[in-house]
């Protein structure tokens, strides 16, 4: 793991292999961080934010902690916010408390997210909102028949709402 100049990491956080921490961050004592993931500039991971595997967190993202703040009211928890395996989240979002960003997600820029977003699914907005599907890389899905579509061809099914890769 490479940490940058600048960076405050608490002594409780839990980092893994291979992460990148970029200067100007900060992580408190309950955040967990999986193995490649990306931190970049501006951001502050507070108690309670739990990122998996290769999570990409764009510079001043924004997470809460608490949607009903008061100086000086210390707390023994903190609601869980998880991002999931792979998700992205774009520069400037804002992530409200106890949501889910789901495997592979991608979260635009300046998007404010107040509700769990489904795996492969990109949303953008104030509030944001679902606005197609993406890949592991990232890439838009194309609708061909009742079947979602990758640009390297991997293959998607929308079912309930939610999607599913097809197995090969």
């Amino acid at each position: 793991t490479l940490v940058r100049q600048h960076a405050g990491i608490r002594a409780g956080a839990r980092i893994r292999d291979h992460c990148n921490i970029n200067c100007h961050t900060f992580i408190e004592n309950q955040v967990i961080l999986g193995d490649y993931c990306t931190v970049k500039s501006g951001v502050f991971l507070w108690d309670g934010i739990r990122a998996e595997d290769r999570v990409f967190i764009g510079p001043n993202a924004t997470f809460v902690n608490d949607r009903y703040p008061r100086s000086r009211r210390p707390r023994d928890w903190y609601p869980e916010t998880i991002l999931e395996r792979g998700c992205s989240i774009g520069a400037g979002a804002v992530l409200l408390d106890k949501v889910r960003i789901g495997a592979y997600a991608l979260v635009a820029a300046g998007a404010v997210v107040t509700k769990d977003v489904p795996a492969y699914a990109l949303v953008k907005g104030n509030p944001a909102r679902q606005h197609g599907w993406v890949d592991e890389a990232g890439h838009p899905l194309k609708k061909k028949g009742d079947l979602w579509v990758s640009h390297g061809g991997g293959k998607f099914r929308e079912k309930n709402g939610l999607l599913e890769k097809e197995t090969p």
